[in-house]
Protein backbone atom coordinates (compact mmCIF):
# COMPACT_ATOMS: atom_id res chain seq x y z
CA UNK A 1 0.00 0.00 0.00
CA UNK A 2 1.22 3.09 -0.57
CA UNK A 3 2.47 5.80 2.08
CA UNK A 4 0.40 8.34 2.89
CA UNK A 5 1.34 11.68 3.43
CA UNK A 6 -0.42 14.22 5.73
CA UNK A 7 -0.36 17.22 3.54
CA UNK A 8 -1.31 15.99 -0.34
CA UNK A 9 -2.20 12.24 -0.32
CA UNK A 10 -0.53 9.30 -1.46
CA UNK A 11 3.58 10.22 -2.75
CA UNK A 12 2.99 8.30 -6.12
CA UNK A 13 -0.04 10.67 -6.69
CA UNK A 14 2.24 14.12 -6.00
CA UNK A 15 4.87 11.90 -8.59
CA UNK A 16 2.42 11.67 -10.95
CA UNK A 17 0.90 14.91 -10.44
CA UNK A 18 4.92 16.65 -10.68
CA UNK A 19 5.56 14.40 -14.24
CA UNK A 20 2.15 15.60 -15.48
CA UNK A 21 3.28 19.35 -14.61
CA UNK A 22 6.66 18.83 -16.43
CA UNK A 23 5.04 17.34 -19.24
CA UNK A 24 3.08 20.66 -19.69
CA UNK A 25 5.65 23.02 -19.30
CA UNK A 26 7.64 21.37 -21.83
CA UNK A 27 4.72 21.21 -24.57
CA UNK A 28 4.42 24.94 -23.71
CA UNK A 29 8.34 25.49 -23.90
CA UNK A 30 8.24 26.47 -20.61
CA UNK A 31 10.81 24.20 -19.07
CA UNK A 32 14.33 24.55 -20.68
CA UNK A 33 16.05 22.01 -22.66
CA UNK A 34 16.69 18.38 -22.20
CA UNK A 35 19.94 17.49 -20.79
CA UNK A 36 20.51 15.64 -24.32
CA UNK A 37 19.84 18.70 -26.27
CA UNK A 38 22.37 21.04 -24.69
CA UNK A 39 24.88 17.90 -24.58
CA UNK A 40 26.21 18.85 -27.61
CA UNK A 41 26.94 22.19 -26.83
CA UNK A 42 28.39 21.15 -23.13
CA UNK A 43 30.78 18.84 -25.29
CA UNK A 44 32.32 21.93 -27.73
CA UNK A 45 32.00 23.77 -25.08
CA UNK A 46 34.48 21.18 -22.76
CA UNK A 47 36.89 20.69 -25.88
CA UNK A 48 37.29 24.21 -26.46
CA UNK A 49 38.37 24.66 -22.83
CA UNK A 50 40.42 21.96 -23.07
CA UNK A 51 42.15 23.12 -26.02
CA UNK A 52 42.76 26.67 -24.69
CA UNK A 53 44.27 25.15 -21.80
CA UNK A 54 46.41 22.90 -23.66
CA UNK A 55 48.09 26.06 -26.09
CA UNK A 56 48.31 27.66 -22.54
CA UNK A 57 50.13 24.91 -21.44
CA UNK A 58 52.24 24.68 -24.60
CA UNK A 59 53.16 28.19 -25.10
CA UNK A 60 54.17 28.42 -21.34
CA UNK A 61 56.52 25.41 -21.70
CA UNK A 62 57.91 26.78 -25.27
CA UNK A 63 58.15 30.56 -24.81
CA UNK A 64 57.54 31.36 -20.70
CA UNK A 65 55.17 32.46 -18.71
CA UNK A 66 54.30 35.67 -21.34
CA UNK A 67 52.08 33.54 -23.13
CA UNK A 68 49.69 32.19 -20.81
CA UNK A 69 49.38 35.66 -19.06
CA UNK A 70 48.26 37.42 -22.72
CA UNK A 71 46.14 34.70 -23.39
CA UNK A 72 44.16 34.54 -20.08
CA UNK A 73 44.64 38.25 -20.86
CA UNK A 74 42.92 38.27 -24.38
CA UNK A 75 40.11 35.57 -23.18
CA UNK A 76 38.89 38.06 -20.53
CA UNK A 77 38.99 41.15 -23.18
CA UNK A 78 36.89 38.83 -25.52
CA UNK A 79 34.01 37.75 -23.07
CA UNK A 80 34.00 41.58 -21.43
CA UNK A 81 33.23 42.64 -25.29
CA UNK A 82 31.29 39.57 -25.92
CA UNK A 83 29.37 40.78 -22.38
CA UNK A 84 29.19 44.41 -23.81
CA UNK A 85 28.02 44.12 -26.76
CA UNK A 86 25.07 41.31 -25.61
CA UNK A 87 23.55 44.29 -23.13
CA UNK A 88 20.69 46.19 -25.22
CA UNK A 89 21.69 49.37 -24.52
CA UNK A 90 25.26 48.93 -26.13
CA UNK A 91 24.10 46.81 -28.55
CA UNK A 92 21.84 49.17 -29.62
CA UNK A 93 24.77 51.95 -29.31
CA UNK A 94 26.66 50.70 -31.85
CA UNK A 95 24.31 49.38 -34.30
CA UNK A 96 22.75 46.29 -33.71
CA UNK A 97 18.92 45.40 -33.74
CA UNK A 98 16.83 42.41 -33.02
CA UNK A 99 13.40 42.50 -34.37
CA UNK A 100 11.75 42.49 -31.22
CA UNK A 101 14.03 46.56 -30.56
CA UNK A 102 12.61 47.73 -34.06
CA UNK A 103 9.52 46.78 -33.11
CA UNK A 104 9.58 49.20 -29.91
CA UNK A 105 10.67 52.25 -31.80
CA UNK A 106 8.64 54.63 -33.29
CA UNK A 107 9.68 56.83 -36.28
CA UNK A 108 12.23 59.02 -34.31
CA UNK A 109 13.32 56.09 -33.06
CA UNK A 110 13.61 54.22 -36.27
CA UNK A 111 15.76 56.95 -37.65
CA UNK A 112 18.17 57.25 -34.89
CA UNK A 113 18.56 53.38 -35.15
CA UNK A 114 19.20 53.81 -39.27
CA UNK A 115 21.46 56.29 -38.33
CA UNK A 116 24.13 53.82 -35.96
CA UNK A 117 23.11 51.10 -38.32
CA UNK A 118 24.84 53.41 -41.38
CA UNK A 119 27.65 54.70 -38.76
CA UNK A 120 28.13 50.78 -37.86
CA UNK A 121 28.83 50.04 -42.11
CA UNK A 122 31.14 52.84 -42.51
CA UNK A 123 28.90 55.83 -43.90
CA UNK A 124 29.19 59.54 -42.42
CA UNK A 125 25.68 60.53 -40.75
CA UNK A 126 23.41 63.35 -40.47
CA UNK A 127 20.58 63.14 -38.82
CA UNK A 128 17.78 65.24 -39.45
CA UNK A 129 14.84 65.14 -36.79
CA UNK A 130 11.25 66.03 -37.28
CA UNK A 131 8.14 65.84 -35.41
CA UNK A 132 6.28 63.32 -38.15
CA UNK A 133 9.14 63.04 -41.48
CA UNK A 134 12.67 62.52 -40.31
CA UNK A 135 15.17 61.75 -42.43
CA UNK A 136 19.18 60.61 -42.57
CA UNK A 137 21.96 62.09 -44.89
CA UNK A 138 24.73 59.86 -45.55
CA UNK A 139 27.44 59.33 -47.94
CA UNK A 140 30.60 56.96 -47.55
CA UNK A 141 34.16 56.95 -48.80
CA UNK A 142 33.26 56.02 -52.33
CA UNK A 143 31.49 58.91 -52.65
CA UNK A 144 28.21 57.48 -52.59
CA UNK A 145 25.12 59.71 -51.19
CA UNK A 146 21.91 58.64 -49.12
CA UNK A 147 18.77 60.03 -48.37
CA UNK A 148 16.94 57.90 -46.23
CA UNK A 149 13.18 58.77 -45.55
CA UNK A 150 10.64 56.80 -43.11
CA UNK A 151 7.49 56.23 -44.02
CA UNK A 152 4.55 53.81 -44.30
CA UNK A 153 4.26 54.13 -48.16
CA UNK A 154 6.76 54.55 -50.88
CA UNK A 155 4.09 56.69 -53.06
CA UNK A 156 3.13 59.88 -52.56
CA UNK A 157 -0.04 60.65 -51.36
CA UNK A 158 -2.60 63.03 -53.91
CA UNK A 159 -2.36 66.29 -52.01
CA UNK A 160 1.31 66.47 -51.16
CA UNK A 161 4.79 66.87 -53.65
CA UNK A 162 6.74 64.06 -53.99
CA UNK A 163 9.68 64.02 -51.69
CA UNK A 164 12.78 64.81 -53.28
CA UNK A 165 15.95 65.14 -51.35
CA UNK A 166 17.91 68.44 -51.12
CA UNK A 167 20.81 68.17 -53.52
CA UNK A 168 23.84 67.90 -50.99
CA UNK A 169 26.76 70.39 -51.79
CA UNK A 170 28.73 69.86 -54.64
CA UNK A 171 26.52 66.62 -55.47
CA UNK A 172 24.10 66.93 -58.04
CA UNK A 173 20.91 65.94 -57.24
CA UNK A 174 20.85 62.90 -60.02
CA UNK A 175 23.57 61.25 -57.72
CA UNK A 176 21.43 61.15 -54.95
CA UNK A 177 20.37 57.71 -54.27
CA UNK A 178 16.84 57.75 -52.04
CA UNK A 179 16.24 55.04 -49.43
CA UNK A 180 12.20 54.36 -47.87
CA UNK A 181 12.75 52.19 -44.89
CA UNK A 182 9.17 50.44 -44.03
CA UNK A 183 8.83 48.25 -41.32
CA UNK A 184 6.48 46.31 -43.11
CA UNK A 185 6.03 45.06 -46.48
CA UNK A 186 5.42 47.34 -49.32
CA UNK A 187 2.66 47.39 -51.61
CA UNK A 188 3.35 46.19 -55.63
CA UNK A 189 2.50 49.99 -56.38
CA UNK A 190 5.39 51.23 -54.43
CA UNK A 191 7.60 48.91 -55.95
CA UNK A 192 6.24 49.72 -59.28
CA UNK A 193 6.76 53.51 -58.09
CA UNK A 194 9.89 53.01 -57.15
CA UNK A 195 11.39 51.65 -60.04
CA UNK A 196 9.65 53.72 -62.28
CA UNK A 197 11.63 56.59 -60.47
CA UNK A 198 15.15 54.79 -60.86
CA UNK A 199 16.74 56.53 -57.91
CA UNK A 200 14.98 54.85 -54.94
CA UNK A 201 15.66 51.88 -52.92
CA UNK A 202 12.64 50.27 -51.02
CA UNK A 203 13.60 48.97 -47.63
CA UNK A 204 10.96 46.74 -46.06
CA UNK A 205 10.70 44.87 -42.61
CA UNK A 206 12.56 41.54 -43.20
CA UNK A 207 15.65 43.54 -44.97
CA UNK A 208 15.40 46.28 -42.18
CA UNK A 209 15.78 42.84 -39.41
CA UNK A 210 18.90 41.80 -41.67
CA UNK A 211 20.14 44.91 -41.78
CA UNK A 212 19.96 45.09 -37.80
CA UNK A 213 21.22 41.64 -37.35
CA UNK A 214 24.37 42.71 -38.82
CA UNK A 215 24.32 42.44 -42.78
CA UNK A 216 25.80 45.43 -44.91
CA UNK A 217 23.45 48.03 -46.44
CA UNK A 218 25.30 47.64 -49.81
CA UNK A 219 24.42 44.03 -49.69
CA UNK A 220 20.72 44.55 -49.13
CA UNK A 221 20.84 47.37 -51.92
CA UNK A 222 22.15 45.32 -54.29
CA UNK A 223 19.24 42.30 -53.84
CA UNK A 224 16.53 44.86 -53.78
CA UNK A 225 17.97 46.49 -57.05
Amino acid sequence: MARLSWSSGPVQSRRAQRREAVRLLRAGGLYGPRFREVLPALVLVVAVVCAVVALLAWGYRAVGIAIPITGVVAVVGAVALWMRRRRPGARRRIGYYTPDDLLELDTQGLALAVARMLRRDGWRVRLIPAPDRPHVRARNTDGCHLDVAFRPVAEPLPDEEPPRPRAHRGKADDDILRVVVHRGTFAARDVQWARRDGRTRLLDGSALRRWGAGEELGVLLAEEG
